[in-house]
C-alpha cells in the first residue's frame, strides 16, 4: 500500500493512493498513519480490505498539500558515509561500523514544502535518501531476516544538511542536520511488501533541473537489513521511529571548488524509484 497524510500542515488525514492512483480518504477507517497503526496488525488488515473495497471516498487532489506520510515519529536515526561512491567522493574511508547520528523529529515537513536555508549559511547541501520506517519493536536483532520483518515500509528522504555547520564549527554532526525542516519525507510510505528488494532502488536528485545525483541502494556498504539489525544492538527501535540510510554520490560537498551549495531561489526534486518524488523551493531562513 502507498499510506500518505493530505492537508494542511498540522491538520493532515490518512488517506491511501490505490492500485489505480487515484488519492482516496482513510479518515473513516483510522485516524491517523503512526506508529500504533503500524504495529496493530488488524487497523492494518481494516486499510487493506477499504482499499480493496474500492469504496473508499475519493479526494480531489488539485492543489491539496502533502504532509509527511508518517504523524507522530519518534526518533530519526541517520548513518553517515553508507555508499561506497559517496565515500570516495568525499575523500573518506569506508567506515568499519555504521555511522550513526540523530535528526530531531521536528525537522520532518512535507515532501513539497518549503526548506529554508539557515541564517549566515554557506554550505546547505542536498542528500537523497532512503527512508526505513519501524514497524515492530527492534531490540538485540540477531539476523538479517528478523531485522526486515521489523520493517513497517520505506519512503524518500531528503538530508538536507549544512557542512560548515556539520564539519567546521567542532563538535559532533548534529548543528548541521538540525535546523528547521531539514528533513522533507515523502509523499507516501510504501509498506514493506511493495518493494521486493531495498538493496535494489534507484535515487536520483536535481537541482534547478540538473541531475546530481544518481545512484542506486545496491551500492549501500551496509544494507537495510544490516543497519536496523546493527542499530538495534545500541537502542530499542519502536513503531514509528524511522532510520535515514545514507545517501549516494553526488553532493555539492563532493564537487570540485567552487562547490554549488543552496542558495534561497534554488529548486530540488528528488525521487526513489516506486516510492515517490519530491520537490523543494528553498528561501531564506
Amino acid at each position: 500500500m502507498k499510506l500518505l497524510r493530505v492537508g494542511t500542515a498540522g491538520s493532515e488525514r490518512p488517506a491511501l493512493l490505490d492500485a489505480e492512483g487515484i488519492l482516496r480518504d482513510l479518515s473513516g477507517v483510522v485516524p491517523d498513519i503512526d506508529g500504533a497503526l503500524l504495529a496493530d496488525d488488524a487497523a492494518l488488515g481494516r486499510v487493506r480490505a477499504a482499499a480493496e473495497s474500492g469504496e473508499l471516498p475519493v479526494l480531489d487532489a488539485d492543489g491539496l498539500r502533502v504532509g509527511p506520510p508518517l504523524a507522530r515519529i519518534g526518533k530519526i536515526v541517520c548513518i553517515g558515509l553508507n555508499y561506497h561512491d559517496h565515500a570516495r567522493e568525499t575523500g573518506a574511508e569506508p567506515p568499519a561500523e555504521p555511522v550513526i547520528f540523530f535528526k530531531a523529529a521536528d525537522t520532518v515537513v512535507g515532501p513539497d514544502d518549503t526548506v529554508l536555508v539557515p541564517r549566515g549559511s554557506v554550505k546547505t547541501d542536498w542528500e537523497v535518501e532512503l527512508a526505513v520506517v519501524i514497524g515492530r519493536t527492534a531490540r538485540y536483532l540477531e539476523s538479517h531476516e528478523e531485522a526486515l520483518a521489523r520493517v513497517a515500509g520505506y519512503a524518500v528522504a531528503h538530508d538536507v544538511s549544512e557542512r560548515e555547520f556539520q564539519i567546521e564549527r567542532g563538535g559532533t554532526w548534529d548543528k548541521g542536520k538540525n535546523c528547521e525542516t531539514f528533513n522533507p519525507l515523502g509523499p507516501w510510505l510504501v509498506t514493506a511488501d511493495e518493494v521486493s528488494d531495498p538493496q535494489d532502488l534507484s535515487l536520483k536528485l536535481w537541482v534547478n533541473g540538473e541531475l546530481k545525483q544518481d545512484g542506486t541502494t545496491a551500492e549501500q556498504i551496509f544494507s537495510v537489513a544490516e543497519v536496523v539489525r546493527y542499530v538495534s544492538q545500541f537502542m530499542t527501535l519502536y513503531p514509528g521511529d524511522v532510520i535515514n540510510t545514507g545517501t549516494p554520490a553526488g553532493v555539492a560537498l563532493g564537487r570540485p571548488e567552487p562547490k554549488p551549495y543552496l542558495r534561497g531561489g534554488d529548486v530540488v526534486e528528488l525521487e526513489i524509484g516506486g516510492l515517490g518524488r519530491q520537490r523543494q523551493e528553498f528561501k531564506p531562513a
